[in-house]
């Protein structure tokens, strides 16, 4: 939801645009006006003004737009509703007010007139009123749940005229530019080609840069009239931080059948363990295997075993090729595994020696 307001001093006029047939117009509440016709409706607004004939613009008229994702749940009864409650926010209470619908638009929409003179003959404070207003717009966009548009991108462009339409246009070049630039001279380089000139604005005499301009087509606009986030400070910001951005070290990239090979050297070593060392292997240390794109760690064997890998075996050399590294890594793990699998044997024939070398007793 979005306001627009405007104030004028013709009653008859906003009510003649307000009230238009034209624009499938329909009068969804009319407090304190004598609502016969428009010729009525006007002269009631305009007798109340003259009750204080020192303000020279009485007439308010505010638009609420809401998005057309809206529009099924926005009854005439709902959008009153909302109107009113704006309205009492803004502090727009105890005067005359229309509130009209209009169906001319893809998007729900109503018109509000109002007196500024309010039912007292004081005028109705529009200090900060825009300020106000965008607060509350946000305010009951959250609480009745209705759709929150995402800015300049939900601005129909193709509607624009100038100088708006270069202003969003240089807009959608900033933006899409901006995250491949890490410096003004990138900036400038990718907006030329487009036709947008750069230029910049300097502090006194001196060369220290204060602000930055975006030209095309004739039209010359600063960065923060464009959107908040390109003014110069925050660009220049921008520029900084992505000059510190220390690029990630690119990942090993190994060979398919480099990594199987140590995948299934993997997988013998973890069955050799568990059969050998059972439930006592699970305080041994643990080393990740993750960086060689196998899933999962590698729990070395308990301390004291002879035939252990240590963690320092795993890393990679000086001037050791990352095909040579993972290599070396699978052979490793292949060597413990046949340790283990010779230890297992060698402990199986031992205590098939000790139950066949048992004294046997009979019972008489």
């Amino acid at each position: 939801m979005i306001a627009k307001i405007v104030k004028g001093s013709s009653f008859k006029g906003v009510v003649n645009y307000i009230i238009d047939k034209g624009k499938g117009a329909k009068i969804l509440v009319c407090d304190g006006l004598f609502a016969e016709d428009k010729d009525t409706i006007a002269m009631s607004f305009e007798a109340q003004s003259k009750m204080n004939p020192k303000v020279t613009k009485p007439v308010g008229h505010i638009s609420l737009a809401f998005h057309k994702e809206d529009e099924h749940r926005l009854t005439d009864r709902a959008m009153a509703g909302i109107a009113l409650e704006y309205l009492k926010e803004m502090g727009i209470t105890d005067t005359q007010v229309l509130i009209v619908r209009h169906f001319d638009k893809e998007h729900p929409h109503v018109h509000i007139a109002f007196n500024r003179i309010a039912n007292n003959g004081r005028t109705i404070s529009d200090r900060n009123e825009r300020i106000r207003s965008a607060r509350i717009c946000k305010e009951i966009t959250r609480k009745y749940s209705l759709y929150l548009a995402s800015g300049k991108e939900r601005v129909k462009q193709h509607r624009l005229k100038e100088p708006d339409k270069t202003k969003y246009a240089i807009y959608d070049a900033v933006r899409d530019c901006l995250p491949r630039c890490k410096s003004w001279g990138d900036l400038e380089a990718r907006l030329q080609k487009q036709g947008i000139t750069t230029t910049f604005k300097y502090c006194g005499d001196t060369d220290r840069k204060q602000g930055v301009l975006f030209s095309k087509n004739g039209y010359t606009f600063s960065g923060s009239k464009i959107d908040r986030a390109f003014s110069f400070s925050k660009l220049d910001r921008h520029f900084s931080q992505a000059q510190r951005i220390v690029p990630p070290v690119a990942q090993p990239c190994y060979s398919a059948q480099a990594v199987g090979n140590l995948s299934a050297a993997v997988s013998h070593y973890r069955s050799a363990f568990a059969e050998l060392f059972g439930s006592r292997g699970n305080s041994g240390e643990s080393v990740d295997l993750g960086g060689f794109g196998v899933a999962g760690g590698m729990t070395l064997p308990p301390g004291g075993y002879c035939n252990s890998i240590a963690p320092e075996q795993m890393q990679r050399r000086i001037g050791e090729s990352h095909e040579e590294h993972i290599a070396r890594v699978t052979a490793l793990i292949r060597q413990a595994t046949e340790a283990m699998l010779i230890e297992q044997a060698e402990r199986s024939r031992k205590l098939r020696t000790i139950r066949s070398n048992k004294p046997k007793f009979r019972i008489h």
